[in-house]
């Protein structure tokens, strides 16, 4: 049995496909020394490469080939003196990108995959700390088995890495001071399940995906409260293959045969309770009410004649039992009062945040706003822009601004003096732009864990992107949409798994690693730490001269302006544990 083995870090990205020779080119004796704090996580990769097919297993299981005999190779991972099932090995699965290559992306939940000869399996193999470790040196064993048919197993070859736990504790992450805000689209996860929008099935498997995100340290529960209020991204004008990404409405609406409104919060308070049971109790976002997304040309218009904004509202009518949609103002600011009452009777008006999502027209938008705010006038507003201008008009209502990345670095020391003047917070996002750096399939990894770090350096209180499960309509197969507008992988950090689990990625784990070097970096620099030290050693990492370098204009390559070395980060962040401890 002809296996060969190596260990990568985190960071790597495995590419199978036309542009790369099919081959094993990795350091087979490569050390890797990992520094964490107890309450922490650490991972790296398994590679396992064979000329033949195979069969590769991370558990106990039996397991045969259905077209007939072949090796079977089967990892083991053990950490002495670490409790067990403190170290877990799932396969790495890959998916197409825009360029038709296939890359390193989903973390598995099934035991073995078939592999064809002369490509890579990546295992990803992550140790978690508790915050009883004893500090010291700890050495993960991963053990490589092989055989074929009914033959004993032979030890192929043994690996190790090593892991040094510092005495200090991180902070678990409900306790994270980083704000994180990954949109939710709930619609979607329903419609993945084949399950009723809303019912008991579709409460508990969210209850999954909101702990994938409270364990990123998510800041805000997304609640949707009109039909479509992004007309389904457009989707319509994909002659090609257009994908169903409607997010529909969580409240339900009902005119009585009296003519009086009965709105059911319901579902609405209890997603928001579902969230907090899991530690999200920052922010309610609530989308829906002001800026929707128009195409006219396809159909995606208003329905409110009197109303300047294309806010729908569906309603069941008792009186003609027939679903209708709301078509005066006066019925909608009926709506918008009583959606406002709800959240003041739940003791939680002052954690809502009606967000407009890239207003364009800065005076089409105040008169909006203004009309929101006579019918609501304890409501909060939120914006997230693409243009420093719309801070400058220092709109009444609006608390926290988000403005892209792109719009940060050509307009940077504004950006800073507006971000004291503001009432609340200000993060910052990426979505379809800019290219790098990004979270697209085709994005080096090491992207994701930069964004916390350009937060920190940017002054930005925390990161917001509009995608977590932005499915098209069968991502495990093809993730790709929309493209050249969106980039695969753009509109997802997380796939569907069949068990109502979802199924995370490397992405997800790199900006998770991210958010957690923030954390231990703040936590450094509230402590007394040096500053003007801590920025001199990120310049291994940040490699520009001047922050306007990463406008798109600048036209700079991504090795120009970041560190692709995860040893450079990891260097960093050892440092500062060490000090810490």
């Amino acid at each position: 049995m002809n296996i060969s083995l190596g260990l990568e870090d985190a960071s790597y990205k495995y590419v199978y496909g036309v542009l790369n020779k099919p081959s094993f080119s990795m350091d087979e004796n490569k050390h890797i020394s990992l520094v964490c704090g107890k309450n922490d996580r650490v991972a790296v990769q398994l590679l396992v490469y064979s000329e033949q097919e195979m069969l590769v297993c991370v558990n106990e299981d039996t397991c045969f080939y259905e077209r007939g005999a072949i090796d079977i190779v089967r990892v083991s991972v053990e950490v002495p003196g670490l409790k067990k099932g403190s170290i877990k090995a799932n396969l790495i699965g890959l998916v197409e990108d825009d360029d038709r290559q296939l890359k390193s992306d989903i973390i598995l939940q099934q035991p073995f995959i078939h592999v064809v000869g002369r490509r890579i399996q990546p295992v990803w193999i992550e140790v978690e700390i508790d915050k009883d470790v004893e500090p010291g040196i700890y050495t993960p064993q991963i053990t490589v088995l092989g055989h074929r048919m009914f033959e004993d197993e032979e030890l192929i070859r043994q690996l190790s890495f090593e892991i040094q736990v510092m005495n200090t504790t991180l902070s678990d992450a409900k306790d994270y001071s980083f704000n994180l805000n990954l949109w939710q689209h709930n619609s979607n996860i329903a419609r993945k399940y084949d399950l009723s929008l809303w019912s008991d099935e579709h409460f508990a498997i969210m209850d999954n995906y909101i702990s994938s995100l409270a364990d990123l340290g998510q800041k805000a529960l997304s609640v949707i409260v009109s039909e479509i209020p992004w007309s389904g991204q457009a989707s319509s004008y994909d002659q090609i293959d257009p994908a169903n990404m409607f997010e529909y409405n969580i409240v339900k609406a009902t005119l009585l045969k009296n003519g009086d409104w009965y709105f059911d919060f319901n579902a609405l308070n209890r997603y928001i309770e579902l969230g907090m049971k899991h530690g999200i109790t920052q922010e309610i976002e609530v989308f829906g009410l002001i800026n929707i997304w128009v195409l006219e040309d396809a159909g995606f218009g208003g329905v409110m004649k009197d109303y300047n904004d294309a806010v729908r509202i569906r309603y069941w009518d008792e009186h003609s039992n027939t679903y209708k949609f709301m078509k005066h103002k006066k019925d909608f600011e009926k709506y918008v009062q009583a959606l406002e009452q709800n959240f003041i009777h739940k003791g939680w008006i002052d954690k809502v945040r009606v967000i407009a999502d890239e207003p364009s027209d800065i005076e089409i938008f105040t008169d909006r706003l203004d009309e929101l705010k006579k019918m609501a006038p304890s409501l909060k507003y939120k914006a997230a822009i693409n243009h420093a201008s719309f801070i400058e008009q220092k709109i009444e209502g609006i608390v926290d601004y988000v403005p892209v990345l792109d719009c940060i670095t050509s307009e940077f020391e504004k950006i800073q003096q507006m971000k004291n003047e503001i009432k609340g917070s200000m993060t910052y996002y990426v979505c379809c732009v800019p290219e790098l750096p990004n979270t697209f399939i085709s994005s080096h990894l090491l992207e994701s864990r930069l964004i916390p770090w350009l937060a920190f350096h940017m002054n930005m209180d925390g990161f917001l992107r509009w995608n977590y499960t932005v499915w098209p309509n069968d991502p495990l197969h093809k993730i790709a949409y929309h493209y050249p507008i969106f980039a695969a992988g753009d509109t997802n950090f997380v796939y569907p798994g069949r068990d109502g689990q979802p199924l995370l990625t490397l992405r997800y784990k790199l900006l998770q690693k991210g958010i957690r070097d923030y954390e231990i970096i703040n936590s450094y620099i509230n402590q007394g730490g040096d500053r003007d030290k801590l920025d001199q050693q990120m310049k291994k990492v940040f490699l520009w001269q001047t922050i306007d370098e990463l406008h798109p204009s600048a036209r700079k390559k991504r090795e120009e302006l970041f560190s692709l070395q995860n040893a450079d980060y990891e260097e960093i962040i050892s440092e500062i544990l060490m000090e810490l401890s």
